[in-house]
């Protein structure tokens, strides 16, 4: 078996450099044993054994809302949540190794016992490896926008990922998007509006407070381009 017999779809990364060095290094080895999941794979190093469970009050140590943020970068707006947040658990999902640790540095500088990190392909974490129903927020900021319209395929927000995304969230629990790019921001607010979460605004929604602007969205305000938020929430069930 091959990778590309058990993904029907494209995924929305394509892998880069994975070498540690420096204070990444040095991080990855003192700390990734406190914050970095190993999970079962199947076939890729991302992948994630469908018979996989994450147990978010055994791995915590408690019973806490839970966070997730899909393609969590550098680290810097997980670890500012969970650091302003402590009663809530955070759990960044990653497939580049120099950005999990970097997130894995940050948390140790800081102390954090609510965060954790996993090398995996967003969609079979919350396909499988999270329980239905679980997540409090997940979290989808500035992902890579594949702009090149042969490329769109690969883009991470799409109906079936928005299905995902629904069945991973609690009654109540919210989704929420940001990005730079206007087209996929366009695409972002049809593929929400035309799932079975709900818009919460009538279409964009103001900026989200609890993200801090990191050195991504910086860059991003400096060229010029306009930050668009969103958020969709699922439902509560009907008395």
């Amino acid at each position: 078996m091959n990778e590309s017999t058990y993904r029907q779809q494209p995924v929305s990364f394509v892998r880069r450099g994975s070498r540690l060095q420096g204070r990444r290094q040095k991080a990855w080895e003192e700390h990734s044993e406190r914050y970095l999941l190993e999970v079962p794979r199947l076939v890729a190093d991302t992948s994630v054994h469908p018979d996989y469970r994450f147990d978010a009050a055994k791995v915590f140590g408690r019973s806490a809302e839970l966070v997730v943020e899909v393609g969590s970068g550098l680290g810097e707006a997980i670890v500012h949540a969970a650091s302003t947040q402590p009663d809530r658990d955070f759990l960044a999902v990653e497939v580049y190794l120099p950005g999990l640790a970097q997130t894995i540095q940050r948390a140790a500088a800081q102390e954090l016992s609510n965060l954790r990190v996993v090398q995996a392909n967003a969609p079979e974490v919350l396909s499988s490896m999270i329980p239905a129903g679980s997540i409090s927020e997940v979290w989808t900021f500035f992902p890579d926008p594949w702009p090149k319209s042969k490329h769109e395929k690969r883009r991470l927000v799409t109906v079936s990922f928005a299905e995902l995304v629904a069945t991973s969230l609690a009654p109540g629990g919210l989704w929420r998007l940001a990005t730079d790019w206007e087209h996929y921001a366009e695409q972002m607010l049809e593929v929400g509006s035309n799932s079975s979460l709900r818009n919460v605004h009538p279409d964009w929604a103001p900026r989200f407070e609890g993200r801090v602007i990191t050195s991504f969205e910086n860059k991003a305000q400096l060229a010029g381009r306009e930050i668009h938020d969103l958020t969709f929430q699922k439902e509560l069930p009907t008395k």
